[in-house]
């Protein structure tokens, strides 16, 4: 080194206004910082779609695309109902992904853009939350709600003939939550019963039809008129059905493996044991998880 050496630091562009800049000078240009925003991965989509990019994203279309949506909601689905915070980041990403890679497609077919998505969402949130940025008054969420689906009324283009209430539900969605969407759509014209008295009644009708019935064909149709009251019931008791069902695999799950470790731990085959002692070991197990619940 020599006596005037120093290290300064400075703007790009202001490089050859530096008087002190001469024939001994190093420069050093770090690397930009990985940029982290929306229009950055909305880009790196692009480029696997372009000239030069990946074979794969460049073969997909919306239509093949849609199992990967499928999958990537429910493993969104899956780390909320194990409060795995990582995994959801991470889930949430990859669900992002699809999104972006759907509207690059479209983009690509001249039917819409990113900025129309997200301009679309922004424009709908602000003109169904007049409370927040408008002059409405909604005191408590039942006023929200109720300006909600007015706000959605008036959005939706006006037909000529008679209208179903039970349009626009969306085929894909799960049977429980389709269900529960086309009740609560009927509900809105009174059609439910007037207590829960009446679904606990029509419950054991349909239990006691399920039980009568003959024939595959009836079987098949009496268990879904069972499955159809059930949902209804889980309205009346304040449940969301699919939540409650989604819920009530995992805790079977849990308490299966549960009954799979202690029978190899007893040195046990499950295809072996009889009916009661299966039942002892699931019991055993659900007393276990319950401790561990109640105190975790």
């Amino acid at each position: 080194g020599t006596a005037e050496e120093m290290i300064q630091t400075g703007p790009l562009y202001a490089i050859d206004r530096d008087t002190a800049v001469a024939h001994l000078t190093s420069l050093y240009v770090p690397p930009l910082p990985r940029r982290s925003d929306v229009s950055a991965l909305a880009e790196a989509v692009a480029t696997l779609r372009g000239p030069g990019g990946c074979p794969w994203d460049q073969k997909q279309t919306p239509q093949t695309l849609r199992t990967g949506l499928l999958e990537e909601t429910a493993e969104v689905l899956d780390a909320l109902d194990r409060d795995d915070p990582d995994n959801l980041r991470e889930e949430l990403g990859d669900l992002l992904l699809n999104i972006l890679m759907q509207t690059q497609l479209a983009t690509e077919d001249g039917l819409f853009t990113l900025s129309d998505v997200v301009g679309d969402i922004y424009a709908k949130i602000v003109r169904r939350h007049p409370h927040v940025w408008g002059e409405v008054d909604a005191a408590d969420e039942t006023a929200v709600l109720a300006n909600w689906e007015a706000i959605k009324a008036e959005e939706k283009p006006q037909k000529i003939g008679p209208i179903s209430l039970l349009e626009n539900i969306p085929t894909a969605l799960p049977a429980l939550a389709y269900s529960q969407k086309m009740q609560k759509r009927v509900r809105k014209v009174g059609f439910d019963w007037t207590d829960i008295a009446g679904v606990y009644a029509k419950l054991q009708e349909e239990v006691a039809e399920v039980q009568a019935a003959q024939t595959d064909h009836e079987r098949q149709a009496e268990l879904g008129d069972l499955l159809f009251i059930t949902v209804n019931l889980a309205h009346w008791l304040g449940v969301d059905a699919e939540i409650a069902l989604r819920e009530a695999n995992l805790r079977f799950g849990r308490r299966f493996r549960l009954v799979e470790q202690m029978a190899q731990e007893r040195n046990l085959t499950l295809p072996d044991m009889d009916e009661a002692s299966l039942t002892a070991l699931w019991h055993e197990a659900k007393v276990k998880l319950a401790a561990v619940e109640q105190n975790g």
